[in-house]
């Protein structure tokens, strides 16, 4: 595939000229999308009326399926990434797609059963996580390294932009499709949303096919590639600390979800109003995520990582004192902001360094480090907003125990941040 070209301008309209490029940013796009309106929908089926009789409460179908769709994340994601590694990249995500528009189309003709769906919902998931770390070991084959950082860049403002935009339209989507051919409500979502994904891999026949993949050592395996890319990352101090700050990253955001629904309650006396304040993180992140791909080679030599991390502790910092809407969503966005500091940089250094035989493997490792980072502090920040609370009691009495744990989290970050900074730091020095 294409190799670099020092004398590469960054930029956004640099990489998207580039219709190999072009074509998977679209594919990610659909995908993406369609992603969570998936959710969406299997969750509708899952508490629909033909689900009525069976034995079980709504919200724990509705939780049954948000598990289904996680767990191969948590124990698949190192597996897909040595099952990438095997295989070319392009052909690897257009089957993935179209087994998943595949898995969609057949729902409607599935028993109702909810363990029927729950498989299906963790086929469609496995499906995913392994197309996930194809997408991102095909990013540096197909755009040269010095356009890395404004290709990591438009991925990440679609990550978060599909994010946004599909849990807020998937539901009303939903409903417009079933309304537009009533005479085909009992499938036309599916059909809408299996079209979707064989779209998506359609689009991916545009990617060269010339992708040359390492014959597989002799006495090699799963388990013995598992333990070679644990070496790997393990030896490589750049990866190594790469991957630190990135799975640093994603608990920090996975917590600001439980954190929201405090602030919420503090600042409007509802809880259901926390999804503004995860979204203003989504929308810093994506202002962050725009400014470093069109300017990101001016601050090249810039400890970026390091203020990420700095930034995102005092923000935290200033949730503790946060009392309004505007400046909680202010707030928020500054975090995002320098959250996308840390992770685009330090997603560009690991596809710059990674040898290409390593990339699904590492990245493997990443998504799987990522999903448990995004949600085992979930458990740790509940227990410790239930032991302050509970110890000052009363509502300003608790808060002031929301606080404090604020404030301890805020200091957290910046020690493990730094912490982690100057390991991949210290790695970068030797190798420019």
């Amino acid at each position: 595939m294409s190799q670099p070209d020092l004398n590469s301008t960054a930029g956004y309209l640099t990489v998207l000229r580039n219709r190999h490029f072009l074509a998977l940013w679209i594919a990610q796009i659909l995908s993406q999308l369609v992603d969570k309106i998936v959710l969406i929908l299997l969750i509708a089926i899952a508490v629909s009326s033909d689900y009525k009789d069976y034995p079980v409460p709504v919200n724990t179908r509705e939780s049954l399926i948000m598990i289904a769709m996680t767990l191969p994340a948590v124990f698949l994601g190192s597996i897909a990434g040595i099952f990438v590694d095997w295989h070319p990249k392009r052909e690897v995500m257009i089957l993935c797609n179209f087994l998943r528009g595949a898995c969609i189309f057949v729902i409607p003709f599935l028993p109702h059963s909810l363990i029927v769906l729950l498989l299906i919902t963790f086929i469609i998931s496995t499906l995913t996580n392994i197309f996930a770390p194809a997408e991102q070991s095909a990013i540096p084959l197909i755009i040269p390294k010095s356009d890395l950082l404004p290709a990591n860049a438009l991925f990440t403002i679609t990550m978060v932009g599909s994010l946004i935009l599909g849990f807020a339209i998937g539901s009303p989507l939903l409903t417009w499709t079933m309304n537009l051919v009533p005479s085909a409500r009992e499938y036309s979502r599916e059909l809408l949303l299996g079209s979707i994904y064989i779209l998506s891999g359609l689009v991916l026949f545009i990617l060269p096919k010339d992708e040359m993949i390492e014959p597989q050592k002799e006495g090699g395996g799963i388990w013995a590639d598992l333990k070679d890319g644990f070496k790997y990352v393990k030896h490589n101090h750049l990866i190594g600390g790469a991957m630190v700050q990135l799975v640093l990253l994603y608990a920090v955001l996975g917590t600001m979800q439980k954190l929201s629904l405090n602030l919420a309650e503090v600042v409007t006396n509802n809880r259901d109003d926390f999804g503004f304040f995860v979204a203003s993180v989504g929308v810093g992140l994506a202002i962050g995520a725009f400014i470093l791909g069109q300017f990101g080679d001016r601050f090249t030599h810039r400890p970026l990582p390091f203020v990420g991390f700095i930034g995102m502790a005092i923000g935290l910092l200033m949730f503790a004192f946060v009392s309004n809407l505007w400046v909680g969503l202010a707030v928020g966005s500054f975090i995002g902001i320098h959250g996308a500091m840390i992770a685009i940089p330090m997603q560009t250094a690991i596809q710059e360094h990674t040898p290409e035989n390593m990339r699904g493997k590492v990245f493997g490792l990443l998504n799987n480090g990522e999903n448990i980072a995004a949600s085992l502090p979930l458990a740790l920040i509940a227990i410790a907003l239930d032991i302050a609370t509970s110890t000052f009691g009363g509502r300003e009495k608790g808060f002031l125990g929301f606080q404090i744990v604020l404030i301890v989290f805020s200091i957290i970050v910046i020690a493990l941040g730094t912490w982690a900074w100057k390991r991949t730091k210290n790695a970068l020095q030797k190798v420019l």
